[in-house]
């Protein structure tokens, strides 16, 4: 492997390039994948293991993760000791095995999103050489990897990208069976991924939207008369078999999580089964209650720089595919339909978040395969990713300068997010200024997409080691630990999972759905019946409470953006609680007491 990458080292970077203007032999195929893949491996994957779990989901789902390992049970999630039903826990196993093999949250809660971006890549760039040819498949792969959602994702421990992974490892199956086929055990590994995806979040059935286009290429006379190359047809038979597959897979997790539910003793259990089974599907399809947006939301604020850059392509990709579709190719017709299907799906729900459009990244790459090495020929094509690097560069370097000299505003914003990027904008900057003087416009795609490459590594080096003290907790959680003890129990009314996770001592929580109002009732009882005890609470909640003695509590200063206080149970004797206000949960520790039982509540 070391000689395929000595000999790129002493060739010139002309010499690089030309080899996604021809077809390339075998060997050269070989030694180009194996730098793609070098560079994606490069821009997916550094940064493990420096820095810890960042809001939103990410503390959420590691610390599922550890509650898993140190409790055992690993059939229903748990969160600071409560049930967890608001997703399948497929995502949780894969992030406690990671956990666990690394024998750190840091190092491990970010390599299943790493690994299932590969994955990703991978399948990409394998259909793409197998329906276009080698030159189409490394263009696909760069494509994929300077898709910003994508990139973004694979570097993100959120839920999403594991289930692309398997979404896309469905159509891949599915499409090998209708473009390369016929092919009946790539079919039926389709459908057992869908039934994996289900298991990792609900929509795991994404891959459904290839049938539509695939149904009418097969049964309209296109598929032998003019579709490109030939479509396998569908038979009833084959759809009986997939879908049998797909439901083993899902009972291979559901028949026994709704047999201990329902036959057993615990009535959480019972409301964990029916929230997974219902009110998680259809009810947050349907009737969502959280991330209200409208129709248009993903046309028009997230697709714009979900897709991007490919979405610079669209002017010259859009009268392409036309002309293509009227010939019935379907090699575009299949993943094109997916995703503006996907699309739409999402837009017709009520509840909207962006990262919900990652499948459809991976489809549009597809789509857009044949089409790249006409692409990059386009000389306003590369303007357009001129302009985009000279507008993202620009507005980071004026950002960085003005930040620097302290400009009121955004010396304000540093100021409560505790983070001063300013040098680090500065010189992502100054190299968006250096390679538009390099490239000129005539390379502006080149140049952007080493732009990108740049950020990222930056991002996940510079930009974490500027982030990690401000969006992790892990500091202010070991003072807390310093000032009350480390055997010292430890309340957190209407707690994030940030704080949770980091917490060094025994803890407990008032339940996650429990109104704020109610929780700190609770708390106030708790802290009560026994000296010693804290509490860990938002300053502008606590204050609410003219009852607690701001004398005796310890303000903590800013983290994730709010104030916090430190309160002991002595500064709460004149708050009145209850003790049915809300439940009491308990989380997970590996701190026995002495005498190695669990400590007392």
């Amino acid at each position: 492997m070391r000689q395929p990458v000595r000999q790129f080292m002493h060739q010139p970077m002309h010499q690089f390039m030309r080899r996604f203007w021809t077809d390339p032999s075998q060997a050269q195929y070989r030694r180009t994948w194996l730098l793609l893949l070098l560079l994606a491996v490069a821009v997916l994957g550094i940064g493990i293991g420096l820095r810890d779990p960042w809001p939103a989901d990410e503390p959420r789902f590691a610390l599922n993760a550890l509650e898993m390992l140190r409790t055992g049970q690993f059939w229903f999630p748990h969160r600071g000791g409560e049930l967890y039903p608001d997703k399948p826990p497929l995502f949780m196993w894969a992030s406690a095995l990671s956990i666990w093999l690394t024998g750190s949250v840091r190092w491990g809660f970010l390599i299943p999103t790493t690994l299932a971006g590969l994955g990703t890549l991978l399948m990409v760039v394998d259909l793409c050489r197998r329906l276009h040819g080698r030159r189409v498949a490394l263009l696909s792969g760069l494509a994929l990897l300077t898709a910003f959602q994508f990139v973004l994702q694979a570097k993100t421990a959120q839920i999403d990208m594991l289930l692309t992974f398997f979404t896309t490892l469905a159509s891949y199956g599915l499409l090998r069976h209708a473009l390369l086929g016929p092919a009946r055990g790539w079919w039926l590994l389709g459908w057992a991924a869908m039934g994996l995806g289900i298991i990792t979040k609900g929509v795991g059935v994404l891959p459904l939207t290839l049938l539509p286009a695939w149904l009418w290429l097969g049964y309209s006379g296109r598929s032998r008369d003019n579709a490109r190359p030939r479509i396998t047809r569908l038979t009833l038979k084959d759809a009986i078999l997939g879908i049998a597959v797909m439901l083993l897979c899902v009972a291979a997790w559901a028949v026994p999580m709704i047999v201990m539910a329902t036959w057993g003793d615990d009535p959480a259990l019972a409301a964990y089964r029916d929230n997974i089974l219902f009110k998680q599907t259809g009810q947050r399809y349907a009737d969502s209650w959280t991330h209200l947006e409208p129709w248009y939301y993903y046309l028009a604020e997230v697709l714009p720089w979900a897709w991007m850059p490919l979405i610079l392509a669209f002017p010259w990709a859009i009268p392409a595919w036309w002309r293509r579709l009227r010939r019935s190719d379907s090699r575009i017709l299949l993943p094109l339909s997916s995703a503006i299907l996907i699309v739409i799906f999402f837009s017709l729900s009520p509840g909207k978040r962006g990262v919900y459009m990652l499948p459809t990244v991976p489809l549009l790459v597809m789509a857009m395969a044949p089409l790249l090495p006409g692409l990059i020929r386009r000389r306003r094509l590369h303007w357009l990713g001129f302009g985009l690097l000279g507008l993202l560069g620009g507005l980071l370097l004026i950002a960085g300068i003005l930040g620097a000299i302290g400009v009121p505003a955004l010396a304000r914003a540093a100021a409560h997010h505790d983070v001063s990027p300013w040098a680090w904008w500065v010189v992502i900057g100054v190299i968006a200024v250096g390679l538009l003087a390099w490239a000129r416009p005539r390379r502006g795609l080149w140049a952007l997409a080493g732009w990108l490459a740049i950020f990222w590594v930056s991002w996940s080096t510079w930009g974490y080691a500027l982030q990690d003290h401000a969006r992790s907790p892990r500091d202010m959680m070991t003072r807390v630990e310093t000032i009350t003890g480390a055997e010292a129990w430890l309340a957190l009314p209407d707690y994030d999972e940030e704080f949770l996770l980091q917490s060094r001592q025994p803890s407990v929580q008032f339940g996650d759905k429990t109104p704020a109002s109610d929780q700190f009732r609770r708390a106030f009882a708790w802290l009560q019946q026994e000296n010693g005890r804290w509490m860990f609470a938002m300053k502008r909640q606590a204050e609410d409470y003219a009852c607690i003695e701001s004398d005796r509590v310890i303000d903590l200063g800013i983290q994730n953006g709010d104030d916090w206080w430190l309160i002991p149970a002595s500064a709460t004797v004149q708050c009145r609680g209850d003790d049915t206000a809300a439940p009491l949960f308990v989380a997970p520790t590996t701190l026995p007491d002495r005498t190695g039982s669990a400590p007392r509540v």
